[in-house]
């Protein structure tokens, strides 16, 4: 929600900064609306475009790595869950409690995305909740003979490391681009939308392109908030891991 009000805000700023400048220029006395005057005010916004762009640009490649990231963790955290699975699997019928809660777990996983607001603020996360009953049957599981306690103590090992890369994704789910830089970013691009409306045509077609043009740029700052957190929105990390590895792990 708070990325879609940001657009919004976003959207408003630009909106007003052109049309109102556009509206306001003929109210301008005589010695503001000169040529010696346009010429300073255009090579102020040319600043604050390159920096803009710059920066812009900075933030797409932080929020793209984020993405990128989180992807290639959770395609890793399915595989440990795989393997899990398999060491189980090995050990024999005595892990048939610990098999099921694990695929319940992996269930409530992909209908409940790790996410930092729910794991780290809310006490009751449903998929910390269904992973540690797993860890709960591991631990009620009691071996016949050292073969036995060899492959269990390999199947803990994997659960820890299974927790682990679960911790660490429900980590790297928090936002990354701060906010400071947006509503920075937001003041330069509303002085170079006013100085787009200073001496601008005042007619419908101006108008247009000015509303249409903030849109997209609004848009465009939606999804690089969007993407920086990777289990909100239209642009999500893809659940098609863990499907795959509910669907290995089945009975």
């Amino acid at each position: 929600m708070g990325e879609i009000i940001t657009a919004g805000i976003v959207f408003a700023c630009l909106s007003a900064a052109s049309i109102g400048m556009m509206y306001l220029y003929p109210r301008l006395s005589a010695r503001h609306r000169d040529d010696e005057t346009n010429t300073v005010l255009r090579l102020v916004a040319n600043i604050f475009v390159v920096m803009t762009s710059l920066v812009f640009g900075l933030l797409i490649n932080s929020s793209k790595n984020t993405f990128e990231t989180i992807d290639s963790n959770v395609h890793g955290f399915s595989t440990s869950l795989i393997m899990f699975d398999r060491s189980l699997r090995t050990y024999g019928v005595e892990t048939e409690e610990t098999r099921r809660r694990l695929r319940e777990y992996i269930e409530t996983a992909i209908a409940h995305p790790a996410r930092s607001d729910d794991a780290l603020v809310h006490h009751h996360d449903p998929a910390a909740n269904a992973l540690d009953q797993v860890g709960g049957a591991l631990d009620r599981i009691a071996p016949a003979d050292r073969f036995h306690e060899g492959l269990l103590a390999e199947a803990r090992q994997q659960y820890q490391t299974v927790v682990l890369q679960r911790w660490s994704i429900v980590e790297q789910s928090e936002a990354s681009v701060p906010r400071l830089i947006i509503w920075m970013l937001m003041a330069w691009m509303t002085l170079i939308y006013g100085s787009f409306g200073y001496r601008a045509p005042h007619n419908p077609m101006v108008v247009g392109m000015f509303l249409v043009s903030a849109a997209l740029i609004a848009t465009s700052v939606y999804f690089v908030l969007d993407m920086s957190v990777p289990f909100h929105g239209p642009i999500q990390v893809s659940a098609a891991p863990l499907h795959r590895a509910l669907a290995e792990i089945q009975p």
